[in-house]
C-alpha cells in the first residue's frame, strides 16, 4: 500500500512539473522587476522604429514579457500611480492581455497585465492565436508571434470624468501605450506592429473579454529576422 501511495505521489510531482511556470488560472504570477535604463538611447528607438510583421520562431522570455507589458502600462510612481503612457485624468481606461505561446517560462494561454502589483493572471489556459488570428482577418504575422498584446480600453472610466470626449481620449491613450511598445520592442531588438484591422465582437469572444471592454489594438511581438 505504502509503495503504491509513494507511486502516486510520484506520477502527480512528474505532471505537475511539465509545461510552464504558470501555477493555473487566475493566480498571480510575479513578473521580474523592468530595466529602467539600457544601452539604446530614446533618439535611435525613434530612428529605428518600424513596423515589423515577420518574426523568428523563437520564444520570448518572462522578462522580456514582462518588460514589454512595463513599457505600455507600467507603474512608474506607485504614491501617485503615474504610468508609462499618460492618461486622461488619470482614468487609466487600457486593459493589456498577452496571449503567449511556446514559452519555457509560461504556459500556453492569456494573460492579463496587472499594473499595480507589476504581474500577470492567466484568464484563458490554450494558445488562443489561431482564433485570434481568425479574428484579426488572417493576418499572419498574429500566428507567428509568440506573443500578441491585445489592448481594449474601458471608456466608461474616463467617461465618468470627461464624458462624451471620453472615447476620443481613450483611443489617444492606446496610442501613446503602443508607441512605447514600439520602442521598447526596438530597444530589445523585438518587432511589432499594430493591427486596427479585426473583427470587435470576435476579438472579444476569443478573448473573453469582460463587459464593456473594448479591442483597440492587437500587437504581435517577436524578435526581428
Amino acid at each position: 500500500m505504502r509503495s503504491l501511495l509513494t507511486i502516486m505521489m510520484l506520477s502527480m510531482a512528474s505532471v505537475s512539473a511539465q509545461g510552464g511556470t504558470s501555477p493555473g488560472q487566475g493566480s498571480s504570477i510575479a513578473l521580474p522587476e523592468p530595466k529602467r535604463t539600457g544601452e539604446v538611447s530614446i533618439e535611435a528607438t525613434l530612428d529605428q522604429r518600424r513596423s515589423v510583421r515577420s518574426y523568428d520562431s523563437a520564444a520570448l522570455s518572462l522578462e522580456e514579457i514582462a518588460q514589454l507589458a512595463w513599457a505600455a502600462q507600467g507603474v512608474t510612481e506607485p504614491q501617485d500611480e503615474l504610468r508609462t503612457a499618460p492618461s486622461a485624468g488619470g482614468t487609466f481606461p487600457l486593459e493589456i492581455d498577452l496571449l503567449v505561446a511556446g514559452s519555457d517560462d509560461l504556459e500556453d494561454g492569456v494573460y492579463r497585465y496587472q499594473p499595480r502589483e507589476h504581474s500577470l493572471v492567466q484568464r484563458i489556459a490554450g494558445d488562443r492565436r489561431s482564433d485570434l488570428h481568425d479574428a484579426g482577418l488572417g493576418q499572419t504575422a498574429i500566428l507567428e508571434a509568440p506573443v500578441v498584446m491585445v489592448m481594449s480600453g474601458v471608456v466608461s472610466r474616463t467617461a465618468r470624468r470627461y464624458g462624451p470626449r471620453a472615447e476620443r481620449y481613450v483611443h489617444m491613450e492606446a496610442g501613446h501605450a503602443a508607441q512605447n511598445v514600439y520602442l521598447q520592442g526596438n530597444a530589445m531588438d523585438i518587432g511589432t506592429v499594430v493591427i486596427g484591422a479585426f473583427r470587435d465582437e470576435a476579438v472579444s469572444s476569443a478573448l473573453e473579454l469582460n463587459r464593456g471592454e473594448q479591442p483597440l489594438y492587437l500587437m504581435p511581438l517577436g524578435r526581428m529576422r
